[in-house]
């Protein structure tokens, strides 16, 4: 769960005061922080995607299958683990959904009226022709 606005506003107050007071204790607990870790996971994952094209254009030349596909999966593994460990170190999170506050009973119908209807509409070629659509069976032309 993210941290909100006062909180880290809070956060940082405590750790500016930590260095003030001790800032040998603040550096070393400093670097023991989770971002330094997965930044490492980085560029050990980058290194391993490029010892895996290193093996897939081996594998490649030399004619020998499973050394060219052995550098695709050490490629793949190299930038899943990388996209992951980049993700945990920014903090970002996919695929889950936010806190939903809650909502009327007729407040639930408008809201996932409206994201139904947000997601029909669009500026593109399925936005256009589903409004064509719409008009002819309205009875226009």
């Amino acid at each position: 769960m993210p941290l909100s606005e006062h909180e880290k506003h809070q956060l940082e107050q405590i750790e500016q005061a930590l260095r003030a007071d001790d800032p040998r204790f603040a550096s070393a607990v400093h670097a023991a922080d989770p971002r330094v870790h997965y930044k490492r996971r980085v560029v050990v994952a980058a290194a391993g995607f490029v010892i895996g094209v290193g093996l897939l254009l081996a594998g490649v030349v030399i004619n020998v299958i499973p050394v060219a596909v052995a550098g695709f999966v050490v490629m793949l593994t190299g930038s899943l683990w990388a996209v992951d460990s980049y993700r945990r170190m920014t903090g970002i999170t996919t695929g889950r959904a936010a806190p939903a506050r809650s909502l009327r009973p007729g407040e639930k119908r408008r809201a996932a009226k409206s994201r139904r209807s947000g997601k029909q509409k669009g500026s593109g070629l399925m936005g256009r022709l589903e409004e064509r659509w719409r008009h002819r069976q309205q009875g226009g032309r």
